[in-house]
Parts: C-alpha cells; structure tokens; sequence
C-alpha cells in the first residue's frame, strides 16, 4: 500500500523509535530542559513594555477608526448611532 506522497510504506527512511521507560525518558527530558536559554530579567521587561505600547497604539488606532467611519456613515446616510441628528 501507498502513501499520500506516493511512496511506498515499507521504505521509510526513518525507522521506528525504540520505545524507553519512564524513567529514560524523564532523565532525558531534564537532559534538554538543561539546554533551554531562558531570557534575562531586562530583555524580559524590554519586551514587556513594548508589547504594552503596541497594545495600547493600536487601541488607540481602532478607537479612531471607528469613530472615524462612525462619522462618515452617519454623515453621508443621515443616520446618527447615537440617536441624536446629526449637524447640517
């Protein structure tokens, strides 16, 4: 039988895995936990504070905009969202 691809099942290029115990495998987990840099303190509160600034940008930037397009709807169709007419 085929594959998706279209090659044959039986010529796998990867081999299947030896299964390990539990404990093999914990012992290799902490292994590459080991290997995992972690940020400093500084670049983690850089990144904090810009992610805050674009969060807030944007809010801003959509705020707006919808008020923006709020505006034009109501102007070119008469319609006030507020239920007050609109000037003119």
């Amino acid at each position: 039988m085929k594959t998706p691809t279209g090659s044959p099942e039986t010529t796998s290029a990867n081999p299947p895995k030896k299964r390990v115990g539990p404990f093999t495998f914990i012992k290799e987990v902490r292994a590459e936990a080991r290997k995992v840099t972690w940020t400093s303190f500084p670049e983690l509160r850089a990144a904090s504070i810009m992610v805050i600034i674009m969060v807030l940008v944007a809010a801003v930037f959509f705020y707006l905009t919808d008020t923006i397009v709020k505006l034009l709807v109501a102007f070119v169709t008469g319609i006030s969202s507020s239920g007050v007419p609109p000037i003119g």
